[in-house]
């Protein structure tokens, strides 16, 4: 893998529950592991639902070999938020791991 397209500093991170001040159950976010990636924008579109436009933004993302990571985990980019829908490694060399995300607004 060419450390020259890893460009995009990440951070990956998994729900945890944790408790508020008043004892109550809440979902929270913890830091995975910040890395180098290879980020790029796929595909946009927008479309009309319930009255209200809403944007579908989704994103290919190439990190070096690392396990432990899964669908339903999140990655932050900058300010942005983006969901990991599918985890596809290069099982047959373990260099690399490829994420198919989409944009949380």
């Amino acid at each position: 893998m060419d450390a020259g397209q890893l460009r995009t500093r990440i951070t990956i991170q998994r729900r945890d529950t944790g408790t508020d001040s008043w004892g109550q159950p809440v979902n929270t976010w913890t830091d995975v592991a910040t890395v180098w990636s290879d980020f790029r924008h796929k595909s946009g579109s927008e479309t009309i639902k319930s009255d209200a436009e809403v944007s579908t933004v989704r994103a290919s993302v190439r990190i070096r070999w690392r396990t432990g990571i899964d669908a339903g985990m999140r990655l932050k980019v900058g300010e942005a938020f983006y969901e990991i829908e599918a985890v596809m490694p290069d099982i047959a060399g373990r260099v690399y791991v490829d994420l198919v995300c989409k944009r949380v607004v």
